[in-house]
């Protein structure tokens, strides 16, 4: 896992410098970067060793010299892939490092590479011989790749922040990418924080063309539901046999490491079944898992995991939050998000990396599972909100969510009063709009309060809008299966869980993203996913005799944060920076009426903070400029390849 940038056109070796040098801490074992001032290409990269310790340096390059590469990421299938190469004639330098895979692997099937990995990857291949960049990301969008074209200047990077570094990018927020991030609570690919600067969707490549700095953007793979019906008609001991072995086999895949590997444990169904399908594979003493445990009793699952590891014959070690820990970590997580969040739980994730780190460097989680197999309250919610959508007649519906906002203000996880205002807020709208009105900080009316000239739902939820439109299945449960993949998991959770694991140094890997598993959850009918109201039906029934019973039975409870709380006091000030286009008096009134319990505006009131924090960090370091005369990092290359 590393960090990688670079960029063409003007500049000079300290904006790579300044580049590399905000990705740090995504690699903290090794730099290097190429330099070809005569084409003006600069590649920097930054380390995190977890395969091929000793031969994975980057940049790296063919025999010939024609092909170099610089890459964030794993591939799983790297193995099969070398022996395909191989084959074909290709010689290898490396005993297992899967870079050097990409780098045969393009000079094999060309752009066709990507279609070909299993894996989570972001990298930019140079082309020599073709005088050309090729950039990729997987195909679920687990490692970020973002872009800047302005003027003269084409850079990429991991993160947003390492642009920002560069002299000749000058971030200009986008409206539209506010007003976007302030509607779904993250930034829907290819939007970001800043115009000019975008984010390569998951599933896409691009190329660019040195002399003629002609850009495109190619997809070659996207989430679409194809289900299989004769899934139905077979034995469902066979299907969830099938999905186990599938679950299984990506778990023993993402054991490999030439480093330590542990698991996150949250006590919940999805990371339970990951620490089980490896019990199944290993012995149960090489596993070690870890837990964050919350002092407010709504939220805390630890005693759950507890009670999992010991079920399963596993570690456990558990670390605690406070009030008083969030108070003084809070900022400073926030402000290495790199881009706003307005999901409060980058904070215990952060803390949970930065505990695992201590003794692991890679650690698998349950990401995927909820949106895949159809985990989440919204699922269950969907046939009653038909029956009141067609029995409720229009004009009751800003009566009753009057009646419901005054109701009192709980602070316990996923309290009732909080669900019915998300449920009813959504189902003001039109059904197209149901699944990111109930997920975001801001509904449209919301919207209007906020912003001096707000955007049409057409132009803020497009994204949304055009899933809805493309998907090939009319069920409604398939509807929000396809947004919670391809907008949520994406540009929500994934983002979320890199920024959080990579700010410590941690690789993050996700088994239930594993293409087979994957492909398997897009032809699998959502009558197997979910039955009779019982979420990820089959997903259960393919561990049922794995995992302990108390686990299979156990309700969704999430990897909460007792946000509304906090928010009453923290921070004592507000922070109120103004923001173009944005109302700061509804930011006020959104701030007072909170801390008086006359609303929960908790979505809202920590995505502004941070942004908020997002800004003041890229205030802080636009000016960090390093010296020419710095130390340079290894691996340079000052003229172009022979």
């Amino acid at each position: 896992m590393c960090g990688l940038t670079g960029f063409v056109g003007p500049g000079d070796q300290r904006d790579l410098a300044a580049m590399m040098g905000a990705l740090a801490h995504r690699g903290p074992d090794g730099e290097g970067l190429y330099v070809d001032t005569g084409r003006s290409l600069y590649l920097g990269h930054r380390r995190l060793a977890v395969v091929d310790v000793a031969s994975g340096a980057q940049p790296m390059w063919n025999s010939a010299r024609a092909v170099g590469i610089v890459f964030n990421g794993e591939i799983y299938n790297h193995r099969e892939l070398r022996l395909e190469l191989q084959a074909l004639g290709y010689v290898f330098q490396t005993d297992h490092c899967d870079t050097e895979v990409l780098v045969h692997g393009y000079s094999a099937w060309g752009e066709a590479l990507p279609e070909r990995l299993n894996g989570m990857f972001a990298f930019c291949i140079y082309d020599v011989v073709r005088q050309k960049l090729f950039l990729a990301r997987d195909r679920l969008g687990e490692k970020p790749l973002y872009f800047v074209q302005q003027g003269r200047l084409f850079a990429f990077a991991s993160e947003v922040s390492a642009l920002c570094r560069h002299a000749h990018f000058t971030p200009r927020l986008s409206l539209l990418g506010l007003q976007k991030f302030f509607a779904y609570g993250f930034f829907p690919a290819p939007h970001t924080l800043y115009e000019h600067c975008q984010k390569l969707p998951g599933g896409c490549s691009m190329t660019f063309d040195l002399g003629t700095r002609e850009l495109r953007v190619t997809r070659y793979w996207r989430f679409l539901l194809e289900p299989d019906l004769a899934q139905l008609r077979r034995p469902i001991n066979d299907v969830a046999d099938e999905l186990r072995s599938l679950v299984e086999g990506a778990v023993e895949q993402r054991l490999a490491a030439d480093v330590p590997v542990g698991f996150f444990l949250s006590g919940g169904l999805d990371s339970s079944l990951i620490v089980a399908a490896a019990a199944r594979r290993i012995p149960a003493d090489r596993i070690e898992t870890f837990t964050l445990g919350f002092c407010e009793p709504s939220f805390d699952e630890s005693q759950r995991a507890r009670d999992v590891a010991k079920a399963l014959g596993v570690a456990n070690t558990c670390r605690w939050l406070d009030f008083d820990t969030a108070r003084a970590e809070i900022p400073r997580v926030l402000a290495h998000l790199d881009e706003p969040s307005g999901d409060s739980s980058i904070l215990p994730t952060s803390l949970l990396a930065q505990f695992a780190r201590k003794r692991v460097t890679v650690a698998l989680s349950g990401d995927g599972a909820d949106e895949l197999f159809a985990g989440y309250d919204p699922f269950k919610a969907l046939a009653p909100a038909c029956l009141y959508r067609a029995g409720v007649p229009r004009p009751l519906h800003r009566l009753l969510r009057q009646a419901v906002q005054r109701l009192p203000q709980l602070d316990s996880n996923m309290s009732l009063d909080f669900k019915l205002r998300r449920t009813l807020a959504g189902l003001s709208q039109p059904q197209t709009l149901w699944n990111p009105v109930w997920l975001g900080p801001l509904d449209p009316d919301a919207q209007r309060d906020i912003f001096n000239s707000p955007a049409t739902p057409e132009a803020v939820y497009s994204e949304a809008l055009d899933l809805w439109s493309m998907g090939t299945s009319p069920a409604l449960v398939d509807k929000t299966l396809e947004f919670y993949t391809n907008l949520y998991l994406q540009d929500g959770i994934l983002n979320k869980v890199d920024r959080a694991t990579m700010m410590h140094g941690l690789e993050a890997r996700s088994p239930f993203l594993d293409n087979g598993v994957v492909d398997f959850a897009r032809r699998l009918p959502h009558a197997l996913k979910m039955q009779s109201g019982e979420r990820k039906f089959l997903l259960r029934r393919a561990f049922a005799n794995a995992a302990p019973k108390s686990v299979l039975n156990r309700p969704k409870k999430g990897f909460g944060m007792p946000t509304s709380k906090w928010l009453r006091t923290l921070p004592e000030t507000p922070p109120l920076t103004p923001v173009t286009g944005i109302r700061m008096r509804g930011v006020e009134t959104a701030w007072r009426l909170h801390r008086q319990r006359r609303a929960d505006n908790r979505l809202f009131l920590w995505s502004w903070l941070s942004l908020q924090q997002t800004m003041d960090s890229t205030r802080l370091h636009r000016a960090e400029r390093p010296s020419l005369e710095a130390p340079a990092p290894r691996l340079e290359v000052e003229a172009e390849p022979a």
